[in-house]
C-alpha cells in the first residue's frame, strides 16, 4: 500500500484512513519519506517538524481506534504555505527580516484545516512576501518545477504547488493576490482554486476590508479542491463582509450539463497582452473538448482596459498598509521589488484612490456585461512557460520587455481585480514537455459551478494524473 498512498487523492487517502484501511502514521511515514526523495532536488519543503508530526498522527490512530466521529481530512498530511501563520510552527514569509518568527496563533484557514483533521508537518517556500509568482528567497533559496527542476515552480504558492505536483501530499493551502494559485498551477500541472471575496474569510488587524487577496487550496483533482472548501469556507465575524457561501455547498455534486453553456475565450484579454504563442495556440485546441461536451465557445472578453489600474493600485495599498511598518524597521534586508510595491503604495494620493474606485466599479459593471452573456470565461492562465529558475522574473514576454517584475502575471493579475473566481486546471503540455493550464473564471459566488465547470474539463482530459520524474539534478543557484 505504502507505494500507491503518494498518488491517492485527499478523497480517497481519507477514505483509507477513516476505514482503517491505512493508518496516520502510514500515510505520515510515505509523506515523510517523499519529502526526503524529492525535496534535494526541488527545495520545496523549507520547515519540517517531523517528531511533532508523529505526535499528531499517532493520537488520530488513537482517535481512529476510539470508535469515535473522525473530521473530514482525518489524519491527512501536509505541509503549509510559509505565508500562512502556523502557531508554534516558524512562519518567515521567506524573509531574512522574519527568519525567527514563531506565531502564537494558526491563520483562519489553518485553524480550520487543523479542525478538519490534517497532521501539520511543516511549512513550504515563498517569494519574500509572496511577491512575485517565482519562489526564491534569501533565506531559503529557489524552489524549482517538479517536471523540469531547473525551471520555476510558479509563485507565491510555489512551494504547495511542487509538493502536491510531487506527491508528497494531495492537497495545500496557498493565497493568491496576482496569481499566486493560479500561476504555480499551471506551472506544475496541477489544479488551483481562488474562491470568491471573504468565501475563505482572511481576518486583518489592518483592514478587515480587504477584498484583492484571497486563501485557496491547490490540489490534483477538482474533486479535491471542493473537499478543501468544504472544510475552510464559512464566515467569520471579524470579517465583515456581507456575502459568503455556506461550505456545505461544496459537498454538494460536481456532475454538470455543458450543453448549451456559453464560453467566452480570450488569447490577450481584449487589450494586447502579450503571450508566448505555444501557449496561445495549445489552449485553442484544448477548447475543443468543451465544444465536444455541447458547450458554445467564442472569442469575447469582459472589457479589461481599467483592471490594470484597479489592480496596480489596490495592491500598493495593501502592501504599504502592510508591510510598511515592517520595511521601517528591517527594510534592509527585504528585496527591492517589495520597497518598490510599498514606495508605489504610500504615493499614492486621494486623486488616485478615488480614480481607483471609479474604475473598479467601471470594471464590474463590465463585467456583469459580459456575465449577462456568457457562463465562463475562459483564458491563458500564465502567459509564458516555465522560465529560467535562476531569473528573479522573465525581462520580456513574446518580445514585449517587462517593465516591472509585475508584467509577465497580467493574465493573472487582470482576473483578481475583478474580485471573481478563478479556477487554473492542467490542460496538457508543450511541445518541451512543461505543464500549461487554463484559467476559468465564473461570476461572483458561483464558486461551486465554476468547480463543476473544471471537472467536467478534467474529466475529459486527466492530464493532472501525468506525474513528474522528479529526477533531474537540483539547481545548484541558492538564490535568484
Amino acid at each position: 500500500m505504502s507505494d500507491t498512498i503518494g498518488e491517492l487523492s485527499a478523497v480517497e487517502l481519507s477514505a483509507a484512513i477513516r476505514g482503517k484501511k491505512i493508518s496516520a502514521r502510514e500515510a505520515l511515514a510515505e509523506h515523510l519519506a517523499r519529502i526526503s526523495e524529492v525535496n534535494p532536488v526541488i527545495n520545496a519543503v523549507v520547515t519540517l517538524d517531523a517528531d511533532g508530526a508523529h505526535a499528531l498522527a499517532h493520537r488520530a490512530d488513537q482517535l481512529t481506534a476510539s470508535g469515535a466521529d473522525l473530521p473530514p481530512l482525518h489524519g491527512l498530511p501536509m505541509t503549509h504555505k510559509d505565508t500562512n501563520n502556523t502557531a508554534g510552527m516558524r512562519t518567515t514569509q521567506g524573509s531574512l527580516a522574519l527568519r525567527d518568527f514563531v506565531p502564537d496563533a494558526d491563520d483562519l484557514i489553518i485553524a480550520r484545516l487543523k479542525e478538519a483533521g490534517v497532521v501539520s508537518t511543516g511549512k513550504t517556500n515563498v517569494p519574500e512576501f509572496g511577491a512575485g509568482s517565482h519562489t526564491f528567497n534569501d533565506l531559503f533559496g529557489t524552489t524549482t518545477n517538479p517536471y523540469a527542476p531547473t525551471l520555476s515552480a510558479g509563485g507565491s504558492s510555489g512551494g504547495v504547488a511542487a509538493v502536491v505536483a510531487s506527491r508528497v501530499q494531495s492537497i495545500g493551502d496557498g493565497s493568491d493576490m496576482g496569481g499566486s494559485l493560479r500561476i504555480p498551477a499551471s506551472f506544475c500541472n496541477v489544479v488551483g482554486f481562488r474562491p470568491s471575496t471573504a468565501v475563505i474569510p482572511m481576518p486583518s488587524d489592518v483592514n478587515a476590508f480587504a477584498w484583492l487577496g484571497r486563501t485557496g487550496p491547490m490540489a490534483r483533482s477538482v474533486e479535491d479542491i471542493a473537499l478543501f472548501m468544504s472544510v475552510t469556507a464559512g464566515k467569520d465575524p471579524r470579517v465583515p463582509h456581507p456575502e459568503g457561501l455556506d461550505p456545505n455547498v461544496f459537498r454538494t455534486s460536481l456532475a454538470t450539463d455543458m450543453r448549451g453553456v456559453r464560453i467566452g475565450w480570450s488569447r490577450d484579454f481584449g487589450i494586447g497582452v502579450p503571450v508566448e504563442p505555444e501557449i496561445v495556440e495549445h489552449l485553442e485546441r484544448q477548447l475543443s473538448v468543451f465544444e465536444e461536451l455541447g458547450a458554445i465557445v467564442e472569442e469575447a472578453t469582459p472589457d479589461f482596459s481599467e483592471a490594470d489600474l484597479v489592480f496596480g493600485n489596490t495592491r500598493a495599498m495593501d502592501f504599504a498598509a502592510g508591510l510598511g511598518p515592517l520595511l521601517a524597521r528591517a527594510g534592509d534586508v527585504v528585496k527591492p521589488e517589495v520597497h518598490w510595491n510599498v514606495n508605489k503604495g504610500f504615493a499614492l494620493t486621494a486623486r488616485d484612490l478615488i480614480e481607483t474606485a471609479a474604475a473598479r466599479t467601471r470594471l464590474e459593471r463590465n463585467v456583469q456585461d459580459f456575465f449577462g452573456r456568457y457562463e465562463l470565461f475562459a483564458s491563458p492562465c500564465a502567459q509564458v512557460l516555465p522560465f529560467d529558475a535562476s531569473l528573479r522574473y522573465p525581462m520580456e514576454v513574446a518580445g514585449v520587455p517587462s517593465e516591472t517584475y509585475l508584467d509577465w502575471m497580467r493574465s493573472a493579475c487582470l482576473l483578481s481585480a475583478t474580485g471573481l473566481p478563478v479556477l487554473s486546471v492542467p490542460a496538457g503540455f508543450s511541445s518541451a514537455g512543461l505543464p500549461i493550464g487554463l484559467q476559468l473564471a465564473s461570476n461572483h459566488y458561483t464558486d461551486m459551478q465554476l468547480l463543476r465547470y473544471g471537472h467536467a474539463f478534467e474529466q475529459q482530459t486527466g492530464y493532472a494524473a501525468v506525474a513528474p520524474a522528479v529526477e533531474a539534478e537540483p539547481l545548484t543557484t541558492a538564490s535568484a
